[in-house]
């Protein structure tokens, strides 16, 4: 495909994308080859904390790559050295190694958990996940992932209780299926969120770990109630299980505290981070209790883990959004988007809302979710950029800054095309 100059043939065809190219971005803004303006409340889902070319990044990545980009990962760099210890102590979290996606990070996870089994439980590998979980694209991850299609022989799924007992009776994604890139790796049994007991059913001797995100983003913002992530972490405990919490999306301040799980208060033994982290430069964490920290030297690894770049980009976003009165922020502007998305849902007979900081969605109670995000984007005179994980949800992933006046006018648009749809 041709758009105006740009030859597109040569980028291998992945993903349906729009005839436009974008060439800037400056906060809440992108703009195209045409010098169009879009209104950004995807933001590389979740990725730009502080919005498109925010300065204070820019200038940190200038800055660093006038005295060092890569040293290679065999030795020490001083830029690495404080990005690890500052994420170790805002978590809590005493052991820390960089990547370069949440994917790595989530599959570093993966590993350090079936190598902690090999030590000290017997060789247990197995991890229980969870249905509609979304933990990456490796083979790995993508086994380790509820996402339906996906599963086809990654784990057993817990047996389907009642309806009431199920929320819905819906049963676990991936039963009976054929996935992609067959086989999967094993040892992923998927249990329910929110439902313990699927969890419980899944344990035995070779259970390990279990694995989930706080709140489901590829899901459509489906959270896991404190009540139970409390429980899982008392299961955890009493079976012996390391408890993994992916954060690859909700942590950095996205929730409104700078992780997620401060607010249920069940502290993970492993944590991995992502998008957020580097504010738009590939930039991802494994975290992981003292005790837990089992690899040995040539176990993990990587080109790119601990460059002084990305790091220099993760210590520069946390120096943004590690302060209390940003965080306060975050908390202000996501009450002001709800409250937008509640007199949406009332207005027009809308299905719900719900989410948690500046992670949100709209469920449109109909599957007419890709036809507004197609319609939003032709608005004119400026467009609007929305996300639909699944066809009867909007997501919202602005940046963690976002003026509201950009929220006001994000509200605005959806609003006239929702009544458009009526």
């Amino acid at each position: 495909m041709k758009i105006d100059c740009f030859e597109t043939d040569a980028l291998m065809d992945v993903a349906v994308r729009p005839p436009l190219v974008f060439v800037e971005g400056r906060g809440s803004w992108l703009v195209d080859h045409r010098g169009r303006r879009y209104l950004d409340f995807v933001q590389g889902w979740a990725v730009n904390a502080l919005g498109h070319c925010p300065p204070e990044i820019a200038a940190a990545l200038a800055a660093q790559a006038q005295r060092l980009i890569s040293p290679s990962p065999a030795f020490f760099n001083d830029t690495a050295l404080v990005l690890a210890r500052r994420l170790a102590e805002l978590s809590g979290l005493s052991r820390v190694f960089l990547a370069s996606s949440g994917a790595e990070a989530n599959e570093g996870a993966i590993k350090l958990a079936r190598k902690w089994g090999t030590l000290h439980k017997d060789g247990a590998y197995e991890i229980v996940t969870f249905a509609d979980g979304f933990h990456g694209r490796t083979l790995a991850t993508m086994s380790a992932s509820g996402k339906a299609g996906w599963n086809g022989g990654a784990g057993r799924a817990a047996p389907t209780p009642s309806p009431v007992a199920a929320g819905g009776g819906r049963e676990a994604a991936g039963a009976g299926q054929v996935g992609l890139f067959e086989p999967k790796v094993p040892g992923f049994p998927k249990a329910r969120l929110n439902d313990l007991d699927s969890v419980r059913a899944l344990i035995g001797p070779k259970t390990v770990a279990v694995m989930l995100e706080p709140i489901q983003g590829e899901a459509g913002v489906v959270p896991a109630t404190a009540g139970f992530l409390r429980a899982l972490r008392a299961l955890c405990e009493e079976q012996g299980l390391l408890l993994i919490l992916d954060e690859v999306q909700t942590g950095v301040g996205r929730t409104g505290t700078l992780f997620a799980f401060e607010q249920a208060g069940a502290v993970p033994d492993v944590m991995t981070l992502g998008k957020g982290l580097g504010g738009g430069v590939p930039l991802a964490a494994l975290l992981a209790k003292k005790e837990v920290a089992c690899f040995a030297h040539g176990d993990q690894g990587g080109t790119y883990c601990g460059n002084p770049l990305t790091a220099a980009a993760g210590n520069a976003v946390l120096d943004a959004v590690a302060r209390p009165q940003f965080l306060a922020g975050v908390v202000e502007r996501g009450a002001h988007l709800q409250a937008h998305l509640q007199r949406l849902t009332a207005r027009h007979g809308l299905a719900a809302e719900r989410g948690s900081g500046l992670l949100r969605a709209l469920d449109l109670g109909r599957p007419v979710g890709p036809a507004l995000v197609e319609a939003a984007r032709e608005l004119q005179p400026d467009g609007l950029l929305l996300n639909s994980p699944r066809p009867h949800l909007l997501r919202f992933m602005p940046a963690l800054n976002v003026p509201f006046d950009d929220i006001d006018r994000m509200a605005a648009q959806l609003d006239g095309l929702l009544a458009r749809m009526r």
